[in-house]
């Protein structure tokens, strides 16, 4: 990707006039924000062990995640997370002689796979270190080795996705882990934030793939994981599995893949969002459950009937389902009606340009961001009525919308947008609207993230979420693999 913005610059998209016409009539969005260059100050000086390349091209690259905070205070000239170089291994034992060097003179570093982070996952703390370098781990890109018995396949952490489905496809297998981060993260940064692909109802979340991992911490190595379940102790894997680099650099994975399959699509309208969650909610629970179950509020669904032609809900709520083989009518006798192939290969077709929409938003003045939670089935419409309600009372003029985007037998999760015209400091208008939807999620006794994951940016209240012993514990993990805690400082650890 580039600095600052999604993906590939060839696939940046305007936005048209008519957009643009609503976005000013409706939430008074007038005028494109001016954008200042980024000038980075001269890097600190580096140990020579790291061979470090200090080149502002590399350090802007590595500058910054994807949050809408992070693109905002790009735009304003700023990157308090540019490190001051870019060091790159090839192997886990060139990781482990980084890392030996990084604890021993004080210089911070953090885990960089794709740059995808929606959290501040990439923004440390500086203070106390002598410098800042990103790892960056795309020269680990290799398939280690397949079984086809066993069906699993062990890769190096850097693997990009469509990558990795491509050496997976040359076997006869997938992974089935799509989420929209896809197109860009690595195989280790999906385990490193415990990633939850759109077709997880049918094959899981990330952590569920992952049956053994090797890991690089300053106190040496982890190899982790010798069968698919074990008795043997508490399961440390997991302290890996979402630790956002803060207690380790994950170098390899071994997964569990399935046979390549197609899966076919199509959309349901339901006369309201409680009518659709009553029936999603069936479906999770008594199954048969499809690969792919979302269900949009009637906010997303009128805006996706109005710029994504063949998915009119008729004034109701559009679900969008994808299974393999036939999909019968699953949701009839919960009162869906179907709508047929074309709402559901609309949103398939479109399911990675949404992050170069923001972008477009961004550019012409109007705040986009997103943010989501997970509950469970008898809590999730207060949750959902009390983040969409606070994030109205913070923005005023805002347009909310909400989908279903992950289903459990126990419950689910929400998944936020929000557009409203910038403020005078919209970083701090952001912040605002976050600290309060963030504060009704945990009144509401939802998860603060249930798979963008922690960063810098949930810290405070996944501090109150696991409590102070649960803290404690953390503080103890990273003490033991990471004495002079150089692994991301600020991360993830209260």
């Amino acid at each position: 990707m580039s600095a600052f913005r999604w993906g590939d610059p060839d696939s940046a998209i305007s936005l048209p006039p008519a957009i643009r016409g609503l976005l000013g009539s409706a939430l008074g969005v007038t005028a494109p924000r001016p954008v200042t260059p980024v000038v980075l100050p001269p890097p600190a000086p580096l140990p020579a062990a790291l061979a470090a390349d200090t080149s502002d091209q590399a350090r802007l690259a590595h500058a910054a995640g994807m949050s809408t905070e992070d693109l905002l205070r790009a735009r304003r000239g700023e990157a308090p997370g540019a490190p001051d170089g870019v060091v790159r291994p090839a192997s886990h034992d060139e990781v482990l002689d980084v890392l030996r060097v990084a604890a021993a003179q004080r210089v911070a570093v953090v885990p960089f796979g794709g740059g995808t982070s929606v959290v501040g996952g990439l923004r440390p703390v500086r203070d106390g270190f002598r410098a800042v370098v990103a790892l960056d781990l795309a020269g680990l890109d290799r398939l280690v080795a397949v079984d086809p018995v066993s069906r699993t396949a062990t890769f190096e952490a850097g693997v990009r996705g469509p990558r990795a489905e491509e050496l997976l496809a040359a076997h006869g297998f997938t992974l089935g882990h799509f989420p929209q981060s896809f197109q860009y993260a690595t195989l280790g940064g999906f385990a490193a934030t415990r990633s939850s692909g759109q077709a997880s109802a049918g094959y899981g979340r990330f952590d569920q793939m992952v049956v053994a991992l090797r890991a690089a911490t300053p106190a040496g190595s982890l190899d982790l994981g010798r069968a698919p379940h074990s008795a043997a102790g508490p399961d440390l894997r997991q302290l890996l599995l979402g630790s956002e680099g803060a207690f380790g650099v994950i170098t390899e994975l071994t997964l569990r893949v399935r046979p390549a399959e197609t899966l076919r699509y199509e959309g349901w309208s339901f006369p309201s969002f409680a009518d659709g969650l009553h029936a999603v909610r069936a479906v999770a629970q008594d199954g048969p459950r499809p690969a792919v179950l979302r269900l949009s509020d009637e906010a997303e669904s009128a805006v996706t009937a109005a710029t994504t032609p063949g998915s009119d809900a008729d004034g109701g709520c559009l679900a969008v389902v994808g299974a393999v083989g036939p999909l019968g009518d699953r949701f009839a006798a919960h009162g869906g009606r179907p709508l047929g192939a074309a709402p559901g290969e609309a949103w398939r077709d479109g399911r990675f340009r949404a992050p170069y929409l923001r972008d477009a938003l961004l550019d012409a003045g109007a705040l986009a961001e997103t943010l989501e939670t997970a509950t469970f089935w008898d809590r999730l419409p207060d949750t959902y009525a009390a983040v969409r309600d606070a994030l109205i009372g913070s923005l005023g003029a805002a347009l909310v919308m909400c989908h279903v985007s992950h289903v459990y037998e126990t419950g689910a999760s929400l998944y936020f947008t929000v557009v409203a015209a910038q403020a005078d400091d919209p970083v701090a208008q952001w912040r605002q609207a976050k600290a309060a939807a963030s504060d009704a999620i945990a009144r509401s006794g939802a998860t603060i993230t249930h798979h963008h994951g922690v960063g810098r940016d949930h810290l405070r209240w996944y501090a109150d979420e696991i409590g102070p012993v649960g803290a404690g514990l953390l503080r103890a993990v990273k003490q033991a693999v990471d004495p002079a805690g150089v692994l991301n400082p600020g991360i993830l650890v209260p």
